[in-house]
């Protein structure tokens, strides 16, 4: 036998080894997943649902190309059967109505920058750089410490709503009212801005929830700031935050139902920007979307961004909306 069958066969039984037991994790957790409908705890592993998807691609690709026989067919049903189970789980996502859109050239136009700043960011000046270059009209904040607010307002004329919380709004129009709105508990960080304009008034509220880790308080706060929201015209209302949650967990889609609201953020891949371990080294590219932003049907979506890596260990997300109170008087089409 030569040295290059040798190697050849190596290679496959390695590659076979391997791809074994990584498609019974894949198709496993994607199949578990699943009962994320009923279970908190099984519904963490929803949020991975793009690792299942892409091992249990792999797996599939390594059967055909690296396996004989059983083992082929074995590892090319472990592949297509997690690859479908966690296909059904991102799919929703990419198929769901995001809400109306309008052009560039749209009047009544309000730019959004949500961003989660982190309490350790490690270039604080660069950061408020970049976000007072963007010159959004409406900046939420989540973990902006007060050297945080500090070096924005040494770059702009900002209003600042909640000063002191874990979640700031910065706007450079001035709003009739703000400030922190603690809900029944458990209940996320909040905090809102309410505008008065020629269209009528409207509101936009910041939040930041808590991890899918913590034994059912992520979704116990999620129907608390439903109920919160419940008191305020949904039709003009903008929430926006670090949800901690991505598009297809169980919860996110119960909240996305429970809050009334569209979710104009599809599949943008936010965290993390730093490693998970806290290292200073950066990972190659963001792998879960947990900053959303949610708006009524008077408000139609003009773009939704995601920014550079900054000092945080979030991407920011900037979505520009166009304001159409005849668009939230319409009955959205079925």
């Amino acid at each position: 036998m030569s040295l290059r069958s040798i190697l050849l066969t190596v290679t496959r039984t390695i590659g076979v080894a391997l791809a074994l037991p990584l498609g019974l994790v894949c198709a496993g957790a994607a199949l578990a997943a699943q009962g994320g409908r009923w279970s908190a705890s099984l519904d963490a592993l929803a949020h991975f649902a793009p690792f299942w998807l892409a091992g249990a691609l792999g797996v599939a690709a390594a059967g055909v190309v690296l396996a004989r026989g059983v083992l082929r067919g074995v590892l090319v049903v472990l592949g297509l059967v997690g690859a479908l189970a966690a296909g059904s789980l991102m799919a929703p996502e990419y198929l769901r109505d995001a809400g109306p859109h309008a052009d560039a050239k749209a009047p009544l136009q309000l730019k959004l920058l949500q961003f989660n700043v982190w309490w350790f960011n490690a270039d604080v000046e660069r950061t408020a750089d970049w976000i007072a270059a963007q010159n959004a009209d409406v900046i939420v904040l989540e973990e902006a410490r007060a050297s945080f607010r500090d070096a924005m307002l040494r770059r702009g004329r900002y209003h600042v709503s909640c000063d002191g919380c874990s979640v700031t709004i910065l706007t450079r129009a001035q709003p009739v009212a703000w400030g922190g709105l603690p809900g029944p508990w458990p209940s996320p960080a909040m905090t809102y801005v309410t505008f008065a304009t020629a269209q009528g008034p409207f509101t936009v509220f910041g939040v930041h929830l808590s991890w899918p880790t913590s034994n059912g308080l992520q979704q116990r706060q999620g129907v608390n700031l439903g109920k919160v929201l419940s008191t305020y015209p949904h039709s003009s209302l903008i929430v926006s935050g670090d949800f901690n949650s991505t598009p297809w967990s169980f919860t996110r889609r119960r909240m996305d139902r429970d809050l009334g609201l569209i979710r104009r953020t599809r599949g943008v891949f936010s965290w993390p920007a730093r490693d998970v371990t806290g290292k200073v080294a950066k990972v190659p590219f963001p792998f879960l979307p947990i900053d959303h932003v949610y708006a009524g049907r008077e408000w139609r979506t003009v773009s939704v961004k995601r920014g550079p890596r900054l000092g945080s260990d979030h991407y920011p997300v900037i979505v520009t909306l166009a304001r159409d109170p005849a668009t939230g008087r319409r009955r959205p089409s079925r």
